[in-house]
């Protein structure tokens, strides 16, 4: 990109980082941008910077919101007595676009990987047993990616939660192994949700 203008040089390298935008895409992007209104690129602009000004974490989910606690922790019509823990904030769109359930979530902000150095005491593990001490919780769903770290997350959770006498279920093996929840379409993720299993 030598004779590439600077500040599009740089909006291509910077598009080029975010996921599933490679080389091609963000110069793509960047010229899209810079053929653009300037309107249109201020309101890019704006709500980049209010997303990241607004958004917080849900003081009893961990999901992402702009309200504390989030509209789902907050919302009484929802069955607060199954907790739906995924990997992270975004796993949990895809769950809401199936329509097939109506509890709550607890995200744990990743999974237990001891070759990149991330244990429980990472992950937003002590919390999800401090909600499940209140005594309304009957249900744990598992809703973990399909891999080889998620399947120990899941393990683990399954063995610290189910002798404090709770149920613990998982997402049914409609999803294929090495898939993550955020990319399944919502029919494959609605069944996994219908047909979850105990462990």
């Amino acid at each position: 990109m030598r004779f590439v203008a600077e500040p599009i040089a740089r909006l291509i390298e910077e598009l080029n980082k975010l996921p599933g935008i490679g080389p091609k895409s963000a110069k793509r992007l960047a010229y899209h941008l810079l053929r653009n209104p300037d309107e249109e690129a201020k309101a890019l602009a704006e709500a980049i910077l209010t997303l990241k000004e607004k958004i917080k974490l849900c003081s009893v989910c961990f999901d992402n919101t702009d309200c504390d606690p989030c509209r789902v922790c907050q919302d009484k019509e929802r069955d607060h007595s199954k907790i739906c823990v995924v990997e992270k904030p975004s796993d949990i769109l895809p769950l809401e676009q199936t329509g097939k359930y109506n509890g709550v979530y607890h995200v744990l902000h990743g999974t237990i990987s001891p070759t990149e150095g991330v244990g429980p005491e990472e992950l937003k593990i002590k919390e999800l047993l401090a909600r499940l001490k209140d005594g309304s919780v009957t249900e744990v769903i598992v809703a973990t990616n399909p891999n080889v770290e998620s399947e120990t997350m899941a393990m683990y959770l399954h063995r610290i939660i189910t002798p404090l006498g709770f149920r613990v279920t998982r997402l049914a093996r409609g999803l294929p192994f090495g898939a993550e929840l955020e990319y399944a379409d919502d029919l494959t993720l609605g069944q996994a949700l219908e047909n979850r299993r105990e462990f």
